[in-house]
């Protein structure tokens, strides 16, 4: 690969068709030789509060800890009492564990005592620094061709015992782990300050949005108390209705499930399906057949605006024509005249409303939005012209936001990459890092000749 790196003089064919060529002095061997590999207990611990406590000792891991090859567990959601723990494998800090449930394949050394189920696998007696067998599975190129079930990496404590892995004498491996702690670190500052990047922009993109739908275009505007703590001052000229008195209809969708039918062009659509502006049918929704539809049919149209109101609070989506019943998750506001629904869904997506949200969500692990709290919303409504301008404005910031995001995510994409194919290189020894030095040594031993 680029970079400046070089490779090594001599190379042999390892016989694995993920490593390929190895340095001639390089050893080919299966992990269950340098450690066995063993997998987390079962049963793991159920939802009940005896098996959890917050002064327990271990944390308890899930699947949903470990989302990338580049984590490292430092805290965790819930923490395992004395009987929890007994349930499941105690890791103590600096244990690698590897994920063959959900996100498969992702490794993790964790950085305290943790708890692992039969979701994970880990090496009790590893022989070499349980770091360079972590950047092995970074790389993900171990797993090429290896224990697939239809379309899905079906990894077990076999098949991960059965990887061929290369690797030198512990010095020089010591050296490829220095070294790729060094990079990938450098890389992930670079991939952190474009995520910070993003982070700004959405919060840019939600303040302007929320301003222009609360405070208008024009900075000049006379002002008036609204009344309301979550709006503040808004334009004097605004009206100040409850959503109720400004749509011909608000309600939600069938809370029952319907008769499912694949094929019949028909779906069911929840809250979960309302994504930036539209109505995402995907995967995610099922068809029903025509009968189910006509039965279960609300009244939408050009002036209907959807608001997830159950789970997710505030996902919005203007009707599109599309042909759907609605699920309980997904409220509906048919517009009436002097409100437009391109400007109501932005006013919907503002802070203002988020606030609103959150002063009116019941539940605690589900937070549910009622009807009545929409119908009872104060609603900022201009003069329909200036709803127009409003509703323009706001669609041409979102998608200036949107193209800068777009090119913060390609960054981390690109980089991302990279350090991929940097840590499968040296892993693999397609480059030769034996004479790397860290740029401060580098500099010491530069001054030590002078």
């Amino acid at each position: 690969m680029g970079g400046g790196y070089r490779a090594y003089s001599e190379y042999k064919d390892s016989g694995v068709e993920w490593l390929g060529e190895v340095p001639n002095h390089w050893d080919v061997v299966q992990i269950k030789h340098l450690s066995s590999v063993k997998r987390g207990a079962s049963p793991r611990p159920i939802d009940d509060s005896k098996y959890f406590n917050d002064d327990g000792e271990y944390a308890w891991t899930r699947i949903a800890d470990v989302t990338s090859s580049d984590v490292y567990l430092t805290k965790a959601s819930q923490r395992l009492s004395d009987l929890g723990s007994s349930l499941s494998v105690k890791l103590e800090p600096g244990s690698l564990f590897l994920s063959i449930a959900g996100s498969v394949g992702k490794p993790c050394i964790t950085g305290m005592k943790a708890c692992i189920h039969d979701g994970f696998v880990y090496f009790p007696e590893l022989k070499i620094p349980n770091k360079f067998l972590f950047y092995v599975f970074a790389g993900e190129q171990a797993y090429k061709g290896l224990g697939k079930f239809g379309t899905q990496l079906n990894l077990n404590t076999d098949t991960v015992g059965g990887i061929k892995i290369g690797f030198p004498e512990n010095l020089e491996l010591e050296k490829i782990v220095n070294f790729l702690n060094h990079e990938t670190a450098k890389i992930d500052t670079l991939i952190e300050k474009q995520q910070q990047l993003i982070k700004l922009l959405k919060e840019k993109r939600q303040a302007v949005i929320s301003h222009a739908v609360t405070k208008g275009l024009n900075p000049d505007a006379p002002m008036k108390n609204s009344g309301v703590e979550w709006l503040g001052e808004v334009p004097e000229q605004w009206d100040l209705p409850k959503l109720i008195h400004k749509t011909t209809n608000i309600g939600d969708g069938l809370h029952s499930t319907p008769k499912y039918q694949d094929g019949a062009g028909y779906y069911f659509v929840n809250g979960n399906n309302l994504m930036d502006g539209k109505i995402e049918i995907g995967l995610t929704a099922k068809e029903v057949s025509r009968e189910e539809f006509e039965k279960h049919y609300v009244h939408l149209d050009r002036y209907s605006v959807l608001l997830s109101i159950n789970g997710t609070i505030g996902n919005v989506a203007l009707y599109g024509d599309e042909p759907i019943i609605l699920g309980k998750s997904a409220a509906y506001m048919n517009c009436a005249y002097g409100l437009l629904p391109k400007y109501l869904i932005f006013y919907l997506m503002s802070s203002n409303l988020k606030h609103y949200y959150g002063l009116e969500v019941t539940g605690t692990t589900i937070y549910n939005l009622s009807l009545n709290s929409i119908r009872q919303m104060k609603v900022c409504v201009p003069p329909e012209n200036e709803q127009d301008e409003i509703a323009k404005f706001c669609l041409n910031q979102k998608q200036k936001y949107e193209m800068l995001m777009n090119k913060a995510n390609s960054v981390i994409h690109l980089m991302n990459e990279r350090r991929t194919a940097l840590i499968s290189a040296a892993v693999t020894g397609k480059i030769d890092v034996r004479n790397w030095q860290p740029p401060e040594q580098t500099q010491t031993n530069k001054e030590d000749v002078v």
